[in-house]
Order: structure tokens, then C-alpha cells, then sequence
């Protein structure tokens, strides 16, 4: 018999009653008479009425647009639908129109690894923005035309994005550990005018010169007809003050933040790199609204086989599904404080900017996570006073393997909510959450994309925290799990699809003209229905539990299984730092399941790093025991650590295609977290033949 599921926290009743969530389903019920009380319930009322649902929300939300006259929707299958036909829409305006209540307070805490802070007011930023903006203008940017950066997670970074979408025109940012092969893979193909650059970054101690790969970049880039400098050095108050003409502050925080002043840089694309400042003062935005489908950012697929897809979300969509996220899911409120630990290149820095639709107060953290010890994430929770964290599965589970407990050194019971996407929580991180953050806290384990800009399943402020588990399906979201006959199932896995279009679903790939490619990585499979690729179990509740990719499955003598389902016990044996676990259908009908083991002993494969005896018996004793002696690997190999992309994701499936004989040459290493450590993964595969 399966056992019960784990309640860690249940909703105060009273908070449930006043949340954002319960007042517009109150609405609802007034306007539509949509159901009262169970989440489920209303959840489908949302997708029976999928039309009158966003265009109520769009309302309730305070959304900034031309309406227009035209329907909510044109057409019903997907991809084939389009939101809003003629109305008109500003990302940006949508952000910033809550400076006119907030003016002078915090809208962004930027936060550096050498413990510097600086504050940028809402009107600041929006004076920024403006300026910005302006000198787009001046150079005859415009919709259609393309900015991209490469930059970390700074406030400036935030304030191009947002002069960018001021202007219409198409914003794209990589983080600053990409080089320069991956820069080009993904920007050539969008044919930026501008590109915005830092100088250098602070990154796990060490001050990295940006400056020597700017020369490449245009090289490799030759649309380019601006280059933005952005000023990361420390600058001294005597030198500030002689340069105040020719710089623009980031913000006026308190005197310890004097120093942290950062200065917006033109260089005109001349042989003798000439520098000029690009603002002189704050300047009132002038917004350009656009069609509510137009392109306001291109994000990218993880490029492991083949050239990066860009995936290109509009401007209405977006706004539309910020406020529907952070109000229905995240009650998100003016006054709160969200903080991500993320790199750019990631879609969840998109969100932490997307929430500043609804007046909250971001921080920004351009260093590397644990910087200086286990602590530094919980030192930011604690003394910035974050009310929502965002972060990656790994954080956590990282903190909590090594033994750290937050809560021996930090307050952090002003902590509302956590969530964690990017992989699967594993259950004894859930545990540790509690035992070691915080007993009050709401912990989701969220599932969306960076192909919708935001989430599928997970929170909800009505329903209790159950281990191992996401909550349900988002409202508006038709989710659901079809087995390979397209037939709804529970209880048993399945793979993800959405059966009824969002407004956040692309508006396609770009020079994707015909949309083929677009149809071939969603709809290819179920046409009609989202396919999104990963396994899951539904339960009768809603709630959901995600297995892994789909492309990554195990099958076993036909009986599948997700590969986060193996690790996940694997990684819990003494002894275990980390594991991946591969399934290969070879030629003539063989399987080969090799499971790659990072021993917690450290050290290097060369070294002789091994799984001895001892280890491997408990690897194998805890999969018979605690899953199935179906799922004993073929082999338990010594690896100096796991591949993943720059977001924390395995990399199973490049090295699947390896291991089935694919061409190495069709990895794309500048995709990894670690070169070095896929390089090995690589050579394992050539080598095993």
C-alpha cells in the first residue's frame, strides 16, 4: 500500500480568506456565479470559462492597455490562436505605473558579493528608463529592432530591459558566463543595433575583466551599431563627485551605499573605442504601445544538440500572465520584497522583474550563490527582509547536504513563501525547509518554462504543503496527464500537456516563419494539445508529481519510470554526492542503464575516485528496497560530477544520444554549467563505443 502523503504546513484560514486569490473568486462568484471554496472546483470554472477568466483578471489586475474592440481570442486550436486582436500594450508602462503611488520607495536593492548595496527608488527607475529610452530613440531604435546584453543580475540590467520594452523594440540578455561561441549562437540570430556590456563582475572572489571579450563580441555580432558600457567598478566619492556631469548615479540609498555608484556608458563603434556618457539627466518615459502580440523578449532553448531556439513572448501575454501569477498564485502585494538567487539567462529572472507589476520591491545579486560559505543566500533572505524567495532546486538541496540550518544564525520568520523550480525538490530537502528555515513559511516546488514565462503547476495560498508534491494547476491552466493513447489518467504516469491555450504561450521561434519548429517542439506529439515533455503522476486532489523529462524516461522491460525518481533515493545514501542515471535503447532491441555516481569523498576519476564495495551495496540495496529491483543499474560508475546546464538542469538526454551512438560533435558544450565535467561524459560515451 503507497503511503499517506506528508502534510509540513497548512494555510491559516484567516489568510486564506483574505488572500488575492479568495477576494477575486468572491468576484467571480458575484459576476458569474463561478463555484465558492475548494480551489479544484474554481480551477475548473477557469478553464470552462477561459475567455471570461482572463479578460476578468486583465481588470481586476489594473491593467494599463487600448482594449480595443476586438474578442478575447481568435481561434481555439492551438497554436493557431491569437490573444486580443487590436489591442494596444506597453510591458513597461505596466511596471512602472506604480511609481505614481510608491515614488520614493525601494523598487530595486541591488546586492554585490563584496557586500555592496545600492537602492534605486520607483521614481528613479523610472527616470532611468526614461532617459535610456530617450538615447534609444536618439539612435533610431524602435519596434522591430533589437537590443541584447550580456550581463548579470544587476539594477541596471532591469532598467535596459525595461527602456528596451519602453521603446518596442526586442530585448535578449545572456548572463556573463557565456563565451563567446554561445553569445553568438543565440544573438547573431536576432541581429542586434545595441549591445550592453559590463566592465566586470565579482564573481566567487575573483574580479573578472569583461572588458578584452568586447572586441570579440562586435566581431562576431556586426549588426551591432552601439555598444553600452555598464561601469561595475567601485567608485571613490572624491572621483564621483568630479564625474557627476558625465554620470548617472544608480540611486541615492543610505550613506554605506555612497560608494556603489554605476555610471550607464555609450561607446560609439569607431577604431578608437570612444566613450561618452548616455544620459544626463532622469527623463519622464515616453511609452510605445504595441500590438498586444508584439515580440518584447526573445529567451532561448538549453542549445545541448544544436543551435538554441528563440523563443519569442509578447508583450500583452506577458503582463497578462505577471499579474494572474503573482496575484492568484504567489499573492504577491505592493510593500513585499522578492528576491531570486538566478542568473540572467535563466526565465525566472524575468519573473522576479514580472513583479514589479504588482509594486513589489526586488533584490538583485550579481555573485556567485555561496559565496564566502553556505550562508550567503540566508544572509540576503535575512537582511533585506525578503518576503517571497526564488530559487533553483539545487540551493536548497545544496544548503541542506551540507548540514547548514539557517535558522541557527538568521530570523527569517518574515519569510512568506519559497519556490523552487528549475528540477524536482528532492522530499529531504521539503523536511529541511522546515527543521532548518523556517516552520511557517509556504515551500512550493513550481513547474512552467521558459517557454511560457512562467508556471503550469504548483502554489496556490489555499492548500496545504504536502512533501514531495506540487499543489495543482494554476487557474487558467488546463493541465493535465495523457498516457501514449492521449487518454487522461490518474494515479499512474503520464506525460504533461495543457489542453487549452494561454496568453504567455509564445507568439513563435524566431525566422520561424511557416511556425514548423514551433509545432514540431510542442504539438508534434498530441496535435492540438501542449506536449510539454515531462512526466508526472496527477492525483484525484490535482496536485501533481513531477518524475523528470519525458525524453529522459527509464523503461525498464517496458515499465517506465522517471529518472528524478531513481536519483532522488540515490542521492539520499551515505556516501553519494550527487547522481545521474541514463536509459539507452541500443541496436538490436539491448538496454543499457549505467548510473553515474559522484562520490561524497571527493577527489578526481584519475585519482582513483571510485564506488567501492560498501557504497555500491548500498546504492543498490536502497533502489530494491525503496523502489523496485527492476531499477538496479548496469553499472554504478565513478564520475567527477553531474552535467547540467546553467540553470541547474541534468543533462540527460545529450549524453543519452551519446551513449545510442550519437555524434559528439552534436553537443553543444558551451550549453554546460562545467565544460570539463561534460567533456568527461562525452569521452566516456566515444570511448565505451
Amino acid at each position: 500500500m503507497p503511503e499517506s502523503p506528508t502534510v509540513l504546513w497548512r494555510p491559516d484560514p484567516a489568510t486564506v480568506e483574505a488572500s488575492q486569490m479568495r477576494e477575486f473568486q468572491r468576484l467571480m462568484g458575484e459576476r458569474h456565479d463561478a463555484p465558492q471554496g475548494d480551489y479544484a472546483e474554481f480551477w475548473r470554472w477557469t478553464i470552462d470559462r477561459l475567455d471570461v477568466f482572463w479578460e476578468e483578471i486583465i481588470e481586476y489586475a489594473g491593467v494599463v492597455w487600448d482594449r480595443g474592440d476586438g474578442s478575447v481570442r481568435d481561434g481555439d486550436t492551438m497554436p493557431d490562436v491569437r490573444w486580443f486582436p487590436g489591442a494596444r500594450i506597453n510591458y513597461a508602462e505596466n511596471l512602472l505605473r506604480w511609481s505614481h503611488e510608491r515614488g520614493d520607495e525601494p523598487a530595486i536593492i541591488g546586492r554585490h558579493e563584496d557586500d555592496r548595496r545600492e537602492v534605486l527608488t520607483w521614481n528613479e527607475v523610472r527616470g532611468q528608463v526614461g532617459a535610456f529610452a530617450a538615447r534609444l530613440r536618439d539612435w533610431g531604435v524602435g519596434p522591430g529592432d533589437t537590443v541584447c546584453a550580456v550581463l548579470p543580475n544587476l539594477p541596471q540590467t532591469v532598467v535596459a530591459l525595461l527602456a528596451t520594452a519602453t521603446v518596442g523594440a526586442v530585448w535578449s540578455v545572456v548572463n556573463t558566463d557565456f563565451g563567446q561561441q554561445g553569445v553568438a549562437e543565440r544573438f547573431a540570430q536576432i541581429e542586434p543595433t545595441v549591445l550592453v556590456t559590463a566592465d566586470s563582475v565579482l564573481f566567487n572572489g575573483k574580479t573578472i575583466d569583461l572588458l578584452p571579450s568586447v572586441d570579440e563580441l562586435l566581431d562576431v555580432l556586426p549588426t551591432v551599431t552601439h555598444h553600452v558600457l555598464i561601469d561595475q567598478a567601485p567608485v571613490e566619492q572624491e572621483s564621483a563627485e568630479q564625474e557627476s556631469a558625465e554620470q548617472v548615479p544608480a540611486g541615492d540609498g543610505p550613506a554605506e551605499d555612497a560608494s556603489a555608484q554605476h555610471g550607464l556608458l555609450e561607446e560609439l563603434r569607431v577604431p578608437s573605442a570612444l566613450y561618452s556618457t548616455i544620459v544626463a539627466s532622469p527623463q519622464e518615459p515616453e511609452f510605445e504601445r504595441v500590438e498586444f502580440s508584439h515580440p518584447l523578449w526573445v529567451l532561448y532553448s538549453s542549445g545541448t544538440t544544436g543551435k538554441p531556439k528563440g523563443i519569442v513572448h509578447g508583450h500583452g501575454g506577458v503582463v497578462v500572465e505577471a499579474n494572474r501569477a503573482n496575484i492568484l498564485q504567489y499573492d504577491a502585494r505592493p510593500g513585499d520584497i522578492q528576491y531570486s538567487a538566478v542568473a540572467t539567462t535563466w526565465v525566472v529572472w524575468n519573473l522576479i522583474v514580472n513583479a514589479l507589476s504588482r509594486g513589489v520591491t526586488i533584490v538583485t545579486y550579481d555573485g556567485a550563490p555561496f559565496a564566502g560559505g553556505p550562508h550567503r543566500q540566508f544572509d540576503l533572505l535575512a537582511s533585506e527582509n525578503v518576503t517571497h524567495f526564488g530559487t533553483g532546486a539545487a540551493v536548497l538541496s545544496t544548503a541542506q547536504r551540507l548540514g547548514y540550518s539557517p535558522k541557527a544564525d538568521y530570523d527569517l520568520s518574515g519569510l512568506k513563501s519559497i519556490l523552487s523550480t528549475g528540477s524536482p525538490l528532492p522530499d529531504p530537502t521539503w523536511d529541511w525547509v522546515y527543521e532548518h528555515m523556517s516552520e511557517t513559511v509556504k515551500l512550493g516546488s513550481d513547474s512552467g518554462g521558459t517557454d511560457i514565462a512562467s508556471g503550469f503547476i504548483g502554489s496556490n495560498p489555499t492548500a496545504p504543503v504536502v512533501r514531495g508534491r506540487l499543489q495543482g494547476p494554476y487557474l487558467g491552466v488546463a493541465a493535465d496527464s495523457w498516457n501514449t493513447s492521449g487518454e487522461s489518467v490518474t494515479g499512474e504516469l503520464g506525460e504533461f500537456v495543457v489542453t487549452a491555450p494561454m496568453p504567455s504561450m509564445p507568439v513563435g521561434f524566431w525566422n520561424d516563419t511557416d511556425g514548423s519548429r514551433y509545432r514540431e517542439a510542442y504539438f508534434d506529439a498530441f496535435p492540438g494539445a501542449w506536449r510539454h515533455g515531462d512526466w508526472v503522476t496527477r492525483h484525484e486532489d490535482e496536485s501533481y508529481v513531477i518524475h523528470g523529462r519525458s525524453d529522459s524516461t527509464i523503461n525498464r522491460g517496458g515499465i517506465r519510470m522517471g529518472s528524478a525518481d531513481i536519483t532522488q533515493i540515490v542521492d539520499r545514501v551515505d556516501g553519494v554526492a550527487a547522481s545521474m542515471v541514463i536509459g539507452a535503447e541500443l541496436p538490436g532491441g539491448e538496454y543499457y542503464m549505467p548510473l553515474f555516481v559522484v562520490p561524497s569523498s571527493g577527489g578526481a576519476v584519475d585519482d582513483g575516485l571510485a564506488v567501492d564495495d560498501g557504497l555500491q551495496e548500498r546504492i543498490v540495496t536502497a533502489i530494491r528496497e525503496q523502489l523496485s529491483p527492476r531499477y538496479v543499474p548496469d553499472e554504478i560508475i565513478a564520475a567527477p560530477g553531474v552535467p547540467t546546464t546553467r540553470t541547474g538542469k541534468l543533462l540527460e538526454i545529450p549524453i543519452k544520444r551519446l551513449l545510442q551512438g550519437g555524434d559528439p560533435q552534436s553537443v553543444n558544450r558551451d550549453a554546460a554549467a562545467d565544460t570539463v565535467v561534460l567533456d568527461w561524459y562525452i569521452d566516456f560515451a566515444t570511448n565505451r563505443g
